[in-house]
């Protein structure tokens, strides 16, 4: 059985939060939308939540997306960075859930070798991968939706082209 639907991505962060839409028609990809959700360093921690969940919302009932690939926290050195980063995830995933989205959850890692085929991949190889991947005119900007649609490519890579390993309903 051939696979059409379109999956969401998502690059979570706390001052940007990048989303983009990718439609599959069993192998074939294609774009539909991306951006980002940025939220100001001086506004209140909950004001910032609060427009990435209603931004992530709002593309959900724009694109109606069946599914989600998203971007786990990676810790690194930053652990302060690490935790805003996991309240902003938090935010969009309450979005997904809300409109009964699966989700897959994947590492940095996994995107970057799903993408690039190198799980150590610089910025600017997801960015020309993803171009080519979707057949876009440009890279995607800012990087943060080139990491969005990268989440949801990694989520047909994971998920398959014909259902197989499909996450259930």
């Amino acid at each position: 059985m051939r696979v059409e639907r379109t999956i969401l991505g998502i690059d979570p962060g706390l001052a940007n939060t990048g989303w983009g839409i990718v439609q599959q028609s069993g192998p074939s990809l294609s774009c539909l939308a991306y951006g980002c959700v940025s939220t100001p360093a001086d506004a209140e921690l909950s004001l910032r939540l609060l427009k990435i969940h209603d931004q992530i919302d709002a593309v959900i009932q724009r694109y109606q997306p069946t599914c989600v690939g998203i971007e786990t926290v990676w810790f690194g050195q930053n652990i302060t960075a690490a935790f805003a980063t996991g309240q902003a995830r938090a935010a969009a995933l309450v979005a997904c859930a809300q409109a009964g989205l699966n989700v897959g959850e994947f590492s940095p890692k996994q995107i970057k070798l799903a993408v690039v085929g190198a799980g150590g991949a610089q910025k600017s190889q997801v960015q020309y991968m993803v171009k080519q991947l979707l057949s876009l005119d440009e890279p995607p900007r800012p990087d943060h939706a080139a990491d969005a649609l990268a989440a949801a490519i990694c989520y047909t890579t994971h998920q398959g082209y014909s259902g197989e390993g499909a996450l259930a309903q």
